[in-house]
């Protein structure tokens, strides 16, 4: 499984080489959810530059990460803030979905506690 500072990558974008990478790992995610997250990605790198990452703590929490190269004085630090801050307004359905997803399937949590069922 690929990883990045103790995190688990599902995807990102990098505005410098221009590619997008999905993580093969999670290829059973449906078609159109993964279509969603490459928009996502690619959209915020088109608008605030520098690398974008979304992936998964240790816990099963959903984490977004933009980092810039220090030479881009173009990356727009406050304009990442606030598309995140709207990615997770906007997209939490989603968003909820894959954390679940990832905490069932590769956490191996019992989905019915999550859910908050009881038997």
């Amino acid at each position: 499984m690929e990883k990045l500072n103790d995190k688990v990558v599902l995807c990102g974008a990098n505005a410098y080489e221009q590619k997008y990478y999905f993580n093969k790992d999670f290829s059973k995610i449906p078609e159109s959810i993964q279509e969603e997250l490459h928009i996502i990605c690619v959209l915020f790198t088109e608008e605030v530059g520098g690398i974008f990452t979304i992936g998964f703590e240790e816990d099963g929490e959903l984490v977004f990460e933009t980092q810039a190269a220090p030479e881009d004085y173009l990356y727009d630090e406050i304009g990442a803030g606030l598309l995140v801050r709207k990615i997770r307004d906007t997209k939490q359905d989603i968003l909820q979905s894959l954390s679940l997803y990832y905490r069932v399937l590769f956490l191996h949590e019992d989905i019915s506690e999550l859910l908050g069922e009881e038997d």
